[in-house]
Parts: structure tokens; sequence; C-alpha cells
């Protein structure tokens, strides 16, 4: 598959569910999409969750599930997220939109891009990517999985600097640690991540 990451991200605790965000790229944009408002660990083993209850991850299949059938998939406990019935919807937005615009291959998204500045118009032009997730997830690819289209930097922005903020600079625990500290003391300065 072009563009198919083998990356060093460490995030999850868990060495199954890492290997597939490092190796899947629907896996990795999925944990990208639930990468809020739960800790990163939870966001990032979403997939294999959803892996081990659906067999296999593709795009076309899930967009195709019934949605209700999905809410449930999503919801069974351990559920894939702190909100599992909205983040079914998008994680099912997700794949339809891949499946529309990329013959269901989540790769193509980053594998076709032209430039960094193409790039993180697909990323925010997917389904529950806003600027923010975008430029992480540009960040992400540049630093932990190898793909690093001209101009990367203008679009990950302050995301590929080497200040520790996002799961973009997490390549083990001491790392994970290191970047949620980071966040704690900008948060307690009434700072963003992009400061």
């Amino acid at each position: 598959m072009p563009g198919t990451p083998t990356g060093t991200l460490a995030i999850t605790g868990d060495p199954h569910a890492d290997d597939l965000i490092n190796s899947d790229p629907l896996a990795l944009l999925i944990g990208m999409l639930l990468d809020q408002q739960v800790p990163m660990e939870w966001a990032f083993r979403g997939p294999a969750t959803l892996l081990e209850r659906l067999g296999s991850l593709d795009a076309s299949a899930i967009a195709a599930i019934d949605p209700d059938l999905f809410d449930t998939t999503c919801r069974t406990k351990p559920a894939v997220h702190r909100f599992p019935g909205s983040m079914a919807k998008r994680i099912q937005a997700l794949c339809q939109h891949i499946v529309n615009h990329y013959d269901g291959d989540a790769s193509l998204v980053w594998g076709s891009a032209t430039s960094g500045a193409d790039l993180k118009q697909r990323l925010v032009s997917l389904p529950g990517y806003g600027d923010e997730k975008a430029m992480i997830f540009t960040a992400i690819l540049a630093k932990r999985m190898g793909v690093a289209p001209d101009g990367w930097q203008d679009a990950a922005g302050p995301f590929s600097d080497d200040t520790p903020r996002s799961v973009a600079d997490i390549d083990g625990p001491e790392a994970l640690a290191t970047v949620r500290e980071w966040k704690k003391a900008q948060k307690a300065a009434g700072k963003s991540k992009q400061q």
C-alpha cells in the first residue's frame, strides 16, 4: 500500500494496539479521531478494540455496517470512547469519506498528497478532523511514520518543533509522561498546545 505507515508511536501501553496504529493506516486515522476528551492511551487503543470486535478494519465494511449495530459495537464495555454513540457516527462518517474519496484505502489520504499543504487540506476535509487535529496528524506522519512531504513543517505548524506537545512526540512511556506534564503546565499557565 502506498504510504502505509511503519511507525514508532508507542502510546497505549499495549504492544498489539501500538503495532496496529503503526502499521494500519485506517487504525491510525481512527485513533487520532478518537483523541479528544479521553486519555491518549484510551483513544489510540480504540482501533484494536474495534479490530477484536469486527475481525478486520476495513473502511468499506465499517461504512456499510448498520449504524445501530456499530453503535453497540462501540458502546460495549470497554467502550471505544467516553462518548461511544457520537464517536460511532464519526468513525462511520470517516470511513464513508475514505470510501468516497480514496477508494476505501486510508493510506491514500497521505500516500497521494503532493505537498504538506495538500496533506493538511485532505486531513481537514476528513469528518471529525479540525485544523489542530490535522496539524498534529501531519506531525505524526512526519515524526513517527517517515511520511514527510515538502512543506510538512508549515502544515504541522508548532507541532513540527521539538517541544513535546502532542501525540506526535510520543515513542514510549517516558515521552508520554513528558508530553502529559508539558500539557498540564500549559493548561496551568492558561496556554494552548500551540503556544
